[in-house]
């Protein structure tokens, strides 16, 4: 038996404008990739294609496993961040990593309404399965509500990642930008 699970979450944060716009950061999507997952579990592979290890999760009690996500993340116009999934391995239990399929979309970008700029966007999570013989008896409407409930806190984790630290990593890195270009006006100003 095969079951499907989805879960989406959009997002919506409000963002200090800095002298140098955020449009300018979401086109460089390394480090948007590195202000939000963990260094530790993060692989680049090549330009805009990464690997990325979850956090271990336990299904129902009964399997624990990690998800290892091949995920291409790329940037478009006015800083519009795309990403999508490209692979993934399932690491702990082999019988559930031949029968598995994920499928994540997501989207970015900011937007600007009076003066205030906020990153919006959504994520697409979706999950094919084999159900293991262990758990062929367990209701289907149960299983599906456990599984979307699961993906719906990955979902949920990673929008706190974007809430929290890439408007920080954002902040600072526009900061530091805005302090070098300082530094080299002042430097061509001591020329003249």
């Amino acid at each position: 038996m095969y079951a499907s699970f989805n879960s989406s979450e959009s997002i919506n944060i409000a963002v200090e404008n800095r002298d140098i716009p955020i449009q300018h950061y979401l086109r460089q999507s390394q480090r948007v990739v590195e202000a939000i997952a963990n260094p530790r579990l993060m692989k680049q592979l090549e330009d805009n294609l990464y690997e990325l290890k979850m956090r271990p999760i336990n299904f129902m009690e009964i399997y624990h496993f990690q998800p290892i996500v091949i995920l291409k993340v790329w940037s478009g116009n006015k800083g519009t961040v795309y990403l999508q999934s490209q692979g993934c391995e399932i690491k702990g239990i082999d019988y559930i990593n031949r029968r598995f399929a994920l499928k994540l979309k997501g989207i970015l970008y900011p937007q600007e309404t009076n003066g205030q700029t906020t990153l919006e966007g959504q994520a697409d999570l979706e999950v094919s399965v084999e159900i293991p013989s262990a758990l062929a008896l367990t209701p289907k409407f149960f299983l599906e509500r456990a599984g979307n409930k699961l993906l719906k806190s990955v979902l949920v984790r990673i929008k706190q990642k974007l809430t929290a630290q890439l408007v920080r990593d954002y902040q600072t890195w526009a900061d530091n930008e805005e302090k070098t270009v300082s530094k080299n006006e002042l430097g061509i100003q001591e020329i003249h």
